[in-house]
């Protein structure tokens, strides 16, 4: 073969495969079966063996390591990597808003809030378009030459998408996820070696090997965060900034929420600490900085910390006590959660006697056995968790904890399949019988609820009764009540006016709008969000039933993973048997489209042809209620911020979204401005 040919083939071979690498890692929507990138590996590493005139460090072959070095290089970083200052209250962080809004003069600012994650910080260089050199943080002025292991974490571009002009430093954090963790710590328990302490401390140690090929084997990730040393870069803004990032094939740090006063920072801060528990990273706080870099200038530099931004870490609550049991949870997906029973404990002022501990990967992860004693944190007082097993207790009676092979309540074999929306092997079990009890209350306590069908005086305690009772086995059960009056009259503390009013309130729900039938039908993926534009789009539950896969993802706000989950849904024979039952029953399964009124009413109101996206708490409407008046005076509702928004209705605790139409110029109102807007 030419050389010409050869090398076109070998660049093309390395597009081809950093392509699928960031589909597979950063997006998490794979093209090819493994078998068929390693194919293309083979090939290039061939082609290369035979070729080392086109050698390129950069090539997706340094994934799988190269030679081992002799050495770490020192490297002095052109701008330095400074610590950030903590806060643990609220005084404290009240003190540095204050600083800052002095340092400005008033002039107008908003904060951008990110989580802190517990890894290992790592300054990425990119020249000419290259991966050139990735650097330990170290003292902060100097750090270690890590290049040679940088290249094999799999979701860190070796090339910049960007501008190839520029250089740029990508700042971020070196990490291992929690399940990935657990399975390497699996690993090396059941080869007889030391287990690694904690996910930090052995990314750090893998980033420090001088054999890279030792290195590749471990799964380490980067997540991209900030900016150092650039030329070139147009940004003005932190949130712009992590944006190109995106765009440029990166994995930039998630959740990052904007706030422009104090008050909307503290909602923020406290949006974020709840969803900790559903991180699979450590975060040990929330980092705020000033958004724009221009401000950030102004404000300047400490000898050893910036101005412009602060780290509210929460104050830890800890308690020792024992894992006296383990029970197994099914929720209404079927999703199986082991909850710890623990020996009652004071933290932080409250009782804590139980604790989830998520998934099986993290059973193994923490190396946990009934009988342990084990260190239980509230983290900023919120929802108890396992932090880790004091092991030198040990006295050799403790008890492995045995998940189980077959669903806790039903006895169904559970399955881990495999998570739609990242095509990994899913971190849940689950029982997948329609029929288990468990799954029926639950699926009964969800479509009774005000998010679904409403229904008045069917709370959690009646279902229970009624399930108990043998009253209830499915959702189509709830219609037919009103035949079983008698025997529900038997229940304790049920009287005669209590069954009549829930007999009504049942009938009533017969003619709910389509959208919280949907709802309430608890298919995967779909909220009421996804119903509403199920019913505006199709009209009838029977049209959704018809479409095609293809059809339903190519609908507005719906995409692959949703199609497909509602397709298998409708595909189930238990779920059209369901669908018939309630047909039978006669509740509201919509209106054709051609058939609809003509919305004349609508198409004069005042939010004719406006979009508009509803966020955060509202006072005097649930979010439901702002969409349907939307809706009512001609508008259509979104879930989602984007230039085509025309406005968006911010509450308490607005979030990202209010951020994201604040960054894109798109109108924000309040409830008041919502109101006078709905009567013009």
């Amino acid at each position: 073969m030419a050389e010409p040919a050869v090398r076109d083939e070998i660049e093309s071979l390395r597009r081809e495969l950093e392509r699928h690498n960031r589909l597979y890692y950063v997006e998490a929507k794979p093209e090819v079966p493994d078998r068929e990138f390693d194919r293309l590996l083979k090939r290039l590493e061939a082609l290369e063996a035979e070729h080392p005139e086109f050698d390129d460090p950069n090539s997706p072959t340094r994934r799988v390591g190269g030679a081992p070095i002799d050495g770490f290089t020192t490297v002095e970083h052109r701008v330095p990597m400074l610590s950030i200052e903590n806060v643990f209250d609220e005084a404290s962080l009240a003190e540095f808003d204050a600083r800052v809004r002095k340092g400005l003069g008033d002039e107008p600012f908003a904060y951008t809030l990110e989580y802190k994650i517990d890894g290992v910080a790592l300054a990425v260089v990119y020249e000419d378009g290259r991966l050139a050199r990735a650097v330990t943080r170290g003292d902060g002025v100097r750090g270690d030459d890590v290049t040679h292991t940088a290249r094999t974490v799999r979701d860190l571009p070796l090339t910049w998408a960007g501008d190839a002009s520029a250089v740029i430093e990508v700042r971020g954090e070196c990490y291992m996820t929690n399940s990935e963790f657990a399975k390497v710590r699996a690993a090396q328990i059941e080869r007889g070696d030391e287990p690694a302490a904690n996910p930090r401390n052995f990314t750090a140690g893998s980033l420090k090997l001088l054999d890279p090929k030792v290195a590749a084997e471990r799964p380490l990730r980067f997540l991209a965060h900030g900016l150092g040393h650039h030329e070139g870069v147009t940004a003005e803004t932190h949130t712009a900034y992590l944006e190109s990032l995106s765009t440029a094939g990166f994995v930039v740090t998630p959740g990052v929420r904007r706030a422009s006063s104090l008050d909307e920072v503290t909602a923020a801060i406290g949006e974020m600490t709840a969803e900790v528990a559903t991180l699979d990273f450590e975060v040990d706080g929330i980092v705020l900085k000033v958004d724009r870099f221009d401000q950030r200038d102004t404000l300047g530099l400490r000898s050893k910390s910036p101005r412009w931004a602060i780290a509210v870490k929460w104050e830890r609550y800890e308690a020792t006590t024992k894992l006296n049991d383990v029970r197994f949870q099914v929720g209404k997906t079927g999703r199986v959660t082991p909850v710890a029973e623990l020996e009652p404990v004071e933290i932080a002022g409250t009782t804590v006697s139980r604790a989830s501990l998520h998934n099986a990967d993290e059973i193994a992860r923490l190396d946990i056995k009934i009988g342990d004693a084990v260190v239980v944190e509230k983290a900023g007082k919120i929802i108890p968790h396992v932090v880790r097993v004091e092991a030198a207790t040990r006295d050799g009676k403790e008890r492995a904890i045995a998940f189980p092979v077959g669903c806790p309540v039903c006895d169904t074999v559970l399955t881990r399949g495999v998570d739609e929306k990242t095509g990994r092997e899913d971190v849940d079990f689950r029982c997948m019988s329609p029929q288990c009890p468990a799954r029926v209350r639950g699926t009964l306590e969800f479509f009774a609820s005000r998010t679904a069908m409403d229904v008045d005086g069917l709370g959690v305690k009646l279902i229970d009764q009624l399930v108990d009772a043998g009253l209830l086995k499915g959702i189509a059960d709830i219609y037919r009540l009103a035949e079983r009056r008698e025997q529900i009259l038997e229940l304790e503390r049920v009287g005669e006016k209590s069954v009549d009013n829930l007999i009504a309130a049942v009938a009533e729900t017969k003619s709910r709008p389509l959208w919280r039938l949907i709802t309430g039908l608890n298919i995967r993926h779909v909220g009421s969000s996804t119903a509403r534009v199920l019913a505006d789009e199709f009209g009838t539950l029977d049209e959704i039933m018809a479409q095609p896969v293809e059809s339903l993802a190519a609908t507005e706000e719906i995409g692959d993973v949703v199609a497909a989950s509602i397709r298998a849904y409708f595909d189930a024979p238990a779920n059209r048997a369901l669908i018939e039952d309630l047909r039978t029953l006669g509740l509201n399964f919509g209106t054709p489209v051609e058939d609809r009124p003509a919305e004349t009413d609508a198409s004069a109101g005042p939010l004719a042809g406006k979009t508009v996206v509803v966020t955060g708490t509202l006072e005097n409407f649930t979010r439901d209620e702002a969409e349907e008046a939307v809706r009512a005076a001609g508008g259509k509702t979104s879930k989602s911020v984007s230039r085509k928004t025309d406005y968006v209705v911010a509450g308490a605790r607005a979030g990202s979204k209010k951020a994201k139409a604040e960054k894109l110029g798109v109108e924000v109102l309040d409830e008041a401005a919502l109101a006078k807007l709905l009567v013009k």
